[in-house]
């Protein structure tokens, strides 16, 4: 199989619990945001061991360029918030729900800052922290259990704040923004991309309503929000906003964000992204389980993550939806 290959079967949950822990995620999405925690919490306990599989350590898109790798349009996109946001060596900085910590070692070893990785899932946390020891970066980057809806830090602790795709999962973006706020010092930028509808977006229209709940049934998200929700957001919670933009027409016209997602381009590293690597991902899993060589959901769990790829790339062609929705603030002083 590919060079540095991830084991995909979710090492967060007992094997007897997989199919429990999905039903638990399936009953809080129908909750929305009344159970955001305990859906966020229970989707990346499921996921995230696929995600590394096939997306690395840094759980996100990027606009990618012509003749550039997948790897590397990872690497600029986040390069790209920390010139945003000011990183220099001594800088104290947040990075709101960090994943298992690819941005912030990334960010690190750049500019020299030190970063803090929060996040909701104890499996993430407990990951970021191996990494970061592995990458021998723990003197720079650390990793805080927390919700950023309640982010366990005094006021004016950092000098300067970014998410990558995260407070996507919010329940309530101004409530968030409110947090990362109070954290910052006075005079401190704050930026990151979010998953947004797009101008494009039609809600009277079936098919883009459809694509929009199964992406946030797919992801564990609350509500897919406009432009103006995180402009709006922001501004309420006592920011000063300097920029907000897509940042998808960045890419080259032939290789557009979720092209990743579609199988072109193919090289091994890159196989378990594609619509044809998860195809024989998904048959393989079928098998295994039916002689219970692994647990039992995890067919269900790579059919969920078939459903979220799949409708990410319609969405994608379609324009109605960008996970880049860039946006810089900051903190007035």
């Amino acid at each position: 199989m590919a060079a540095n290959f991830h084991n995909p079967i979710s090492q967060a949950v007992r094997p007897e619990d997989t199919a429990e822990t999905l039903s638990k995620y399936r009953r809080s999405q129908e909750q929305g945001k009344a159970d955001y925690a305990l859906m966020v919490k229970a989707f990346y306990d499921l996921i995230t061991d696929f995600y590394e599989y096939g997306w690395g350590q840094s759980f996100h898109f990027a606009p990618m360029k012509g003749g550039e790798s997948f790897e590397a349009s990872l690497v600029a996109h986040q390069h790209f918030l920390g010139e945003a946001v000011g990183l220099k060596p001594g800088m104290k900085v947040l990075d709101v729900g960090c994943g298992v910590g690819g941005p912030q070692r990334s960010l690190a070893r750049q500019f020299g800052s030190s970063v803090t990785g929060l996040n909701l899932s104890a499996y993430q946390i407990e990951k970021c922290d191996r990494y970061n020891r592995e990458a021998g970066l723990d003197h720079l980057c650390s990793a805080l259990h927390g919700d950023f809806m309640a982010i366990p830090a005094e006021a004016g602790t950092f000098d300067a704040a970014y998410h990558i795709e995260a407070i996507a999962h919010a329940p309530d973006k101004a409530a968030a923004y409110a947090e990362v706020f109070r954290v910052l010092r006075p005079g401190a930028v704050f930026a990151g991309y979010d998953w947004c509808v797009t101008p494009l977006y039609d809600g009277d229209n079936p098919e883009h309503r459809e694509l929009k709940e199964r992406i946030e049934y797919s992801n564990a998200l609350p509500e897919i929000a406009s432009y103006s929700v995180v402009t709006d957001g922001l501004q309420a919670a006592g920011f000063e906003l300097i920029e907000a933009r897509d940042r998808a027409p960045d890419a080259d016209a032939h290789t557009p964000w979720y092209r990743p997602l579609e199988g072109n381009g193919l090289t091994l590293r890159g196989l378990p992204r594609t619509r044809l690597g998860r195809k024989i991902t998904s048959v393989a899993l079928r098998v295994l389980e039916g002689v219970r060589a692994v647990p039992q959901g995890t067919f269900e769990i790579q059919r969920l993550l078939n459903v979220a790829a799949d409708s990410l790339v319609a969405a994608g062609r379609l324009g109605i939806f960008t996970p880049m929705y860039y946006h810089k603030a900051r903190k007035p002083r």
